[in-house]
């Protein structure tokens, strides 16, 4: 199998505060292809100046990485299926609460996909069984216990 490698880099600044728990959380996210990602903790966790709010937080990214796994199989089985996308937007919605346990947790999540198809597009049952593939191919989601809602749009 393979090995995927994030690197996560936060530094205090030069004489700020710590042991108040009145720091930055901003960070960075580093991955190997060299992108790097401005990251911080949500703001409805942690108050702004704390987190960044243009930052990219550990919720999103979840969310984000969700809708892109989905997308990234979709996209492929519509091909295969002979299908032309011309375009796939995804507002997705990651949803917080209390999980079985009781912990905090991203209990849903809503994909909620447009696509502009060139050409025929496929049926409702066909659209259905493509988000049905997309979903159980999909490692991000096999690897969450949140549930996951596919509603097109």
């Amino acid at each position: 199998m393979s090995n995927y490698v994030a690197t996560v880099v936060w530094t205090r600044a030069p004489d700020a505060p710590f042991t108040d728990n009145k720091y930055s959380r901003a960070h960075e996210w580093r991955f190997d292809g060299g992108a790097v990602v401005r990251a911080s903790s949500s703001p409805h966790s942690v108050r702004v100046p704390l987190s960044d709010p243009a930052a990219v937080d550990p919720e999103e990214a979840l969310v984000a990485a969700l809708s892109s796994c989905h997308m990234l199989f979709f996209l492929s089985y519509a091909a295969r299926d002979g299908f032309v996308i011309d375009r796939y937007e995804d507002e997705a919605i990651g949803e917080m609460g209390k999980n079985a346990r009781g912990a905090t947790a991203m209990v849903k999540v809503r994909l909620r996909p447009q696509i502009t198809w060139q050409g025929p597009a496929p049926s409702a049952e066909q659209l259905e069984r493509l988000h049905h593939r997309s979903h159980e191919s999909c490692y991000i989601a096999n690897s969450v216990t949140a549930e996951i809602v596919i509603e097109p749009r």
